[in-house]
């Protein structure tokens, strides 16, 4: 007797993209989304397993397999509701989440290099959803609970951590401020992503629905400037969460950094997406269009910034990488797309100094040739200098996008919040509670620069645990 021959695993239905040559110049979102047909083909792809792993490797714990089935049944409003039934912002995590280290990675079919397309299936269902009220958009249902004035919550900054806490307890009926210190709420949804990926009426509408809900949110207010964590306890607040971010940029400390020329990431991509910088003159903020521009990283962030060199018109843009190519950090569809829309990877360098004119603008950069040795303590092999090969790249324009670090204003004014050695606040594991009674904290204030979804899944437990001390 023959064995039976396995079926054969359809293809990932794939999602229109703007042509890239199209894309290039403009700021208009790249990925299409799926249309109706297309989501359903892809929902039918789902296995249906009796243990359904992919949930487990969701930060929110949405219900994967569930809300799948449902489109594949075209039942796109009770799938919505249960996405919805753990996660605050489905329309933000199904365009910037990393589906494939996460949901996607733990799919039963990744192994055959065909995982269900959940992430942008959950985008799918989000932007095609039409919710009948504020309610239902933000709970799934109908009825929304009244806020209770008498039980008050803070959260201090209004990013992912901090939008996902107030969905939750808005929803079940406790009253939540959010101060912000920024002009908009949304933090790093709005100044950190660009619209190319994650267009800010998206997050527009999810801010507006928490408005409905009753959440309210007071713009420029810096805490640890404008208030303190006793002057919040002082106005009756039961709780206060922190999700702050982490947005204090980093530097090398390399000759030539303070030359014209030279910028962070944090203010680059704050005055192109916040500020409308690309905009200028209809916004009153100027921005430096770089014609050379050099990157320095090679994360997320890294092709953010090259990307909107390139469509602010700069006629070259290199990403400076002290690794190879198969080592950045950045998710494989960023890559992909940086690489399409024609900007050039520089691997295995790292810069030296910046070198600039007699009026101390920035002309070239000194590079450092590399090459890889033995593995660091996150088991990527480490890169190493190799000795007298150093090379330069003229360039008008250099971003440094190596990470952030805690920003201290709210923390130096709180003694008593315990921080690690690197300035970031500990917490309780469990609960999200920090070192000061009924204090909380998620997010990258917390883990340092992380993603979107596990800082939405450190508010989520933080909630909870606000919820159940105080009901």
């Amino acid at each position: 007797m023959t064995k039976k021959a396995k079926a054969k695993v359809k293809p990932r239905v794939k999602m229109s993209m703007l042509d890239p040559v199209e894309r290039g110049r403009v700021f208009s979102e790249v990925a299409l989304g799926y249309q109706i047909q297309d989501a359903v083909s892809e929902a039918r792809r789902c296995l249906q397993c009796k243990k359904p792993t992919c949930i487990k490797g969701c930060p929110v714990e949405v219900d994967c397999k569930s809300f799948i089935n449902l489109v594949a049944q075209e039942e796109f409003e009770d799938a919505f509701r249960v996405i919805k039934d753990t996660n605050s912002l489905p329309a933000i995590c199904g365009r910037v989440c990393p589906q494939e280290n996460q949901c996607e990675r733990t799919c039963k079919l990744r192994p055959t290099g065909q995982p269900i397309a959940i992430g942008r299936l959950e985008r799918f269902v989000a932007d095609n959803f039409y919710a009948r009220n504020s309610c239902e958009e933000e709970t799934g249902f109908m009825e929304c609970i009244l806020p209770d004035e008498n039980l008050k919550v803070a959260a201090i900054g209004s990013g992912p951590s901090s939008l996902t806490l107030a969905g939750f307890l808005a929803a079940r009926g406790v009253k939540v401020t959010t101060f912000e210190a920024l002009h908009e709420p949304g933090g790093v949804l709005v100044y950190g992503i660009p619209e190319f990926r994650l267009p800010k009426s998206v997050v527009k509408r999810e801010v507006d629905s928490l408005k409905h809900l009753g959440v309210e949110f007071k713009c420029n207010f810096v805490g640890g400037m404008t208030f303190t964590l006793d002057d919040l306890f002082a106005q009756g607040y039961k709780a206060v969460f922190i999700g702050v971010g982490a947005g204090l940029p980093r530097f090398m400390n390399l000759d030539g950094e303070n030359l014209i020329g030279v910028y962070s990431a944090n203010e680059y991509l704050t005055r192109v997406n916040l500020m409308h910088a690309y905009k200028f003159p209809d916004y009153d903020t100027p921005v430096p269009r770089g014609d050379k521009v050099i990157v320095i990283g090679g994360g997320n962030v890294a092709m953010d910034a090259a990307r909107t060199a390139y469509r602010l018109g700069a006629s070259n843009v290199r990403v400076v990488y002290r690794r190879t190519k198969g080592e950045m950090p950045a998710r494989r569809e960023e890559l992909e797309h940086a690489l399409d829309e024609g900007i050039e990877l520089e691997i295995l360098a790292s810069p030296l100094s910046f070198w600039g004119d007699e009026s101390h603008h920035l002309q070239r950069v000194l590079l450092q040739k590399m090459e890889l040795g033995q593995p660091d303590s996150s088991g990527r092999r480490s890169p190493v200098p190799i000795d007298g090969q150093t090379f330069e790249l003229e360039a008008d324009m250099a971003i440094m996008a190596v990470g952030t670090g805690a920003n201290r204003i709210l923390t130096q004014t709180t003694p008593e919040l315990k921080l690690n050695k690197r300035g970031n606040i500990e917490v309780d594991q469990a609960t999200g509670e920090t070192s000061v009674p009924m204090v909380f904290a998620g997010g990258d204030i917390v883990t340092g620069a992380a993603t979107v979804v596990l800082a939405m899944g450190a508010g989520r437990l933080a909630a909870k645990e606000i919820l159940k001390r105080i009901k």
